[in-house]
């Protein structure tokens, strides 16, 4: 995987707005059979090439969740980072992704609610210039004053 930042925390009261992160990651066969594994999820569409060449996609696709799992590490790896707690997330997924793809994960601070510890995120990843998945996240970020 590739980041542009270190891992660790920003906290709260050092985040601003417009504040971004992003990581990249070439997405395997062998990773699409971990997840399969882990979520139980052994949909044919992800697994199985006869399958999948015979579906809207004419091919083998990542799960979904796969792809957004990379949002989530750049959530908890970067920005904001180590003690992060996710409140919520939307995605829309808006084109598939395949086994080979490398999927640029983005964060970007839209709001805080510096009394709340509340963080709205702006979440999108893309295979490149395709915008395969969007969202938004809000999250509870460590703060200097309590973590």
């Amino acid at each position: 995987m590739l980041d542009n930042h270190p891992r660790g925390t920003i906290v709260i009261e050092d985040l601003e707005i417009g504040m971004m992160r992003h990581l990249l990651k070439q997405v395997t066969d062998d990773d699409i059979e971990m997840f399969a594994q882990v979520s139980t999820d052994r949909n044919p569409v992800h697994l199985d090439d006869a399958y999948a060449r015979d579906t809207i996609f004419e091919g083998r696709i990542a799960h979904g969740m796969l792809t957004a799992g990379l949002i989530s590490a750049v959530i908890g790896e970067q920005l904001p980072g180590h003690g992060t707690v996710y409140l919520g997330q939307t995605l829309k997924f808006m084109a598939p992704v395949r086994p080979g793809d490398t999927v640029r994960a983005e964060v970007q601070v839209e709001a805080i609610e510096h009394a709340k510890r509340r963080v709205t995120l702006a979440t999108r990843c893309l295979v490149g210039d395709t915008v395969v998945l969007k969202g938004e996240a809000v999250v509870l970020a460590p703060s200097r004053k309590f973590d």
